[in-house]
């Protein structure tokens, strides 16, 4: 069991066991990852010149892409995107950026944020090369673990603490059973 699973699995036990305790008392509305993230104060986009950008959805799509370079570095993770890799190494970085908007939607929406919606395929679909001509091949769960390591690099390595990077990775171990299909 890696470090990160080690980490992980007591706090599930522990947030199950305390969302399973009843309180009559009305309580305030836990913040969301969204909202640890930075939530919707607006402020400068790096990547766009005098446009605003939601504070929690820079912090997302800052980590989505220093993971998409992880994993393009990473010989456990390239075999799966062919297609994604030729591109840009010919210097089209459309589908860089497809990528990268999807993910950071679909993460945004799953942390929390309001304000987006997600239009990609099902993560079912997305892994099946069946019915995703850019996906080179099924994973497996050692891909599916090398993926989440690789998300924990970009998450450090762009500054998000620790606390956060364990509640993205419940979100991301909430879809192995759509992801891995090997």
């Amino acid at each position: 069991m890696n470090a990160f699973k080690k980490l992980i699995l007591p706090m599930v036990a522990v947030v199950m066991f305390f969302s399973s305790c009843k309180d009559d008392d009305p309580v305030a509305p836990a913040a969301t990852l969204y909202d640890e993230l930075g939530g919707t104060a607006m402020v400068a986009d790096p990547n766009n010149a005098g446009s605003q950008i939601e504070k929690g959805r820079l912090g997302i799509r800052s980590v989505v892409d220093s993971t998409i370079f992880i994993i393009a570095g990473d010989s456990r993770l390239t075999k799966f995107f062919p297609v994604l890799l030729s591109e840009v190494g010919a210097g089209n970085l459309s589908g860089f950026s497809a990528l990268s908007k999807n993910l950071t939607d679909f993460i945004s929406i799953g942390a929390g944020a309001k304000n987006y919606t997600y239009s990609g395929k099902n993560m079912k679909d997305t892994h099946d090369p069946a019915k995703n001509s850019r996906m080179a091949e099924k994973a497996a769960n050692a891909d599916m673990d090398a993926f989440i390591d690789d998300v924990v690099k970009g998450a450090k390595k762009v500054g998000v603490p620790d606390a956060q990077i364990t509640k993205v990775g419940v979100v991301l171990e909430s879809l192995r059973a759509d992801i891995v299909q090997k």
